[in-house]
């Protein structure tokens, strides 16, 4: 929240995949890693701007700093930190903090999924709705945002301030696609929409979260029919 308080001075650069990185998520993925490493030595760590993998061994944490840096940059206040642990190739604990918001999602393996407040007060379990008579889609900005609104031309796309992942989750949204991505990405939103009821999984049906286009949705049936039209 610092750097983003003052952006005009805040560094930035271009990655080779054209997007934008600044000096706040080289500074955020390293405090996030300095607290693993004191409390957790003993596991690995993969960061999206940390120059890949450190350490080895069953239980591995992936971090995205700043998941959404263009909006970051902007101002916008829809950007999230996302941090997720994978224990032998199972993604068992995640959370997406949503600090200019003051919102943080978060969910265990087993344990449900819930929201609340930063501080943590009155936490409340979210869970998936029944999808509505016409099913409610959110999709993350991106370059190919307007392909799936364009594939998926019986579900009229809604306006949203919370990534759309999350709206599932709490029944807000039936349908989130986000058209591109890494493991960071989505590793602590494939839990948590899980958790919460729903459906998560890759274009090509993988429940294991990875590179490219990833499925959120409240049934088996929306995610099907969602993979069906994406895939056409």
């Amino acid at each position: 929240m610092r750097w983003f308080a003052d952006l005009p001075r805040l560094r930035r650069e271009q990655k080779a995949d054209g997007t934008v990185v600044t000096a706040a998520d080289r500074a955020v993925e390293q405090a996030v890693r300095d607290v693993l490493t004191a409390d957790r030595p003993g596991d690995a760590v993969l960061g999206e701007e940390g120059g890949g993998q450190t350490g080895s061994g069953g239980r591995r944490w992936i971090i995205d700093p700043i998941d959404g840096t263009a909006l970051f940059v902007t101002g916008d206040d829809r950007w999230l930190v996302l941090v997720a642990l994978e224990s032998e190739g199972e993604i068992v604990a995640g959370v997406a903090a949503v600090p200019a918001q003051d919102r943080i999602w978060w969910a265990s393996r087993g344990e449900g999924a819930w929201e609340a407040p930063m501080s943590l007060a009155d936490p409340r379990r979210v869970t998936v709705s029944a999808p509505a008579a016409v099913l409610r889609l959110g999709v993350v900005p991106t370059p190919y945002a307007d392909v799936v609104g364009t594939l998926i031309e019986t579900v009229p796309a809604l306006p949203w301030r919370v990534h759309p992942p999350l709206l599932v989750a709490r029944g807000d949204l039936d349908l989130a696609v986000q058209t591109s991505g890494h493991v960071w990405d989505f590793a602590a939103t494939s839990l948590i929409i899980t958790e919460a009821g729903g459906q998560y999984s890759t274009l090509d049906g993988s429940i294991r979260p990875g590179r490219g286009v990833s499925v959120y949705a409240s049934t088996p049936e929306v995610r099907e029919r969602a993979l069906s039209l994406l895939r056409s």
